[in-house]
């Protein structure tokens, strides 16, 4: 009974121990480089708020579409503040939204809270990056009514989450580069036929946001400029055309 006693000790230090290191692992995420926090000032054009998330407001117009942004895993939400910026000085109002322990699946309903704070967006986006899009993903197919799009940035569902049936109108956009790119086509299935897909040649992943580079991840032959821009000219078309309904 003695053994059996420290073992089922030793267990839960064991435990506890792989607890505590997961936490400090989410919570020390790959963080914005300079451009990213010099993109969460207001100005002229956009207005910055802060609180459970971070909005993006343009100046002297009252948007009636919205986006709203999902970030990748172990990345800190700061890291795309630029894109997110370009896309509302077109006139849309943002929302970036952290995440518990900077994990989506742990934040997957957090878009509820910002649907409800602004009651004068008549359509909504989801989106997301990697991991981001994938939770993003995974609400609408909880929630079919919540949103009219979806953006995906270098991500698609779950199996068990395909909206292939849904009158949703969808972009994926995905770099040559990236290694989980061969995934992106295959994910049609998962996707309405009337899914868009933009392919970004020299692309890579982390080159979605501005976090610096990723294990694991292929070298990108275009510049994180270039690769963005594109990004924003496919995120903001599909924002414009949820818009026009």
């Amino acid at each position: 009974m003695r053994i059996l006693k420290w073992v089922g000790l030793g267990i839960i230090v064991v435990l506890a121990v792989a607890l505590i290191g997961f936490v400090i692992w989410g919570s020390t995420p790959s963080g914005p480089m300079p451009e990213a926090t010099a993109a969460l000032q207001s100005d002229a054009k956009v207005q910055v708020g802060s609180g459970p998330w971070i909005t993006f407001s343009p100046v002297g117009t009252q948007p009636t579409t919205g986006f709203i942004f999902y970030p990748g895993g172990h990345v800190d939400a700061r890291a795309y503040a630029p894109m997110l910026r370009q896309i509302a000085e077109s006139g849309y109002l943002v929302a970036l939204v952290p995440m518990p322990l900077n994990l989506a699946v742990f934040g997957v309903n957090r878009a509820d809270q910002v649907i409800a704070a602004h009651p004068e967006i008549e359509h909504w986006v989801i989106g997301g990056h990697s991991l981001g899009g994938a939770m993003a993903s995974a609400y609408l197919y909880g929630k079919p009514d919540a949103a009219d799009g979806l953006a995906l940035w270098a991500s698609y569902p779950a199996d068990n989450n395909s909206l292939a049936d849904r009158t949703l109108k969808v972009t994926s956009i995905y770099g040559t580069k990236d290694g989980q790119a061969a995934k992106i086509p295959s994910s049609k299935a998962l996707l309405p036929a009337s899914a868009t897909f933009t392919s970004i040649e020299g692309g890579n992943h982390a080159q979605f946001g501005w976090y610096g580079t990723q294990a694991g991840d292929g070298q990108a032959t275009i510049s994180r400029e270039a690769q963005q821009a594109q990004i924003v000219a496919a995120t903001t078309a599909l924002l414009a055309s949820v818009g026009s309904k």
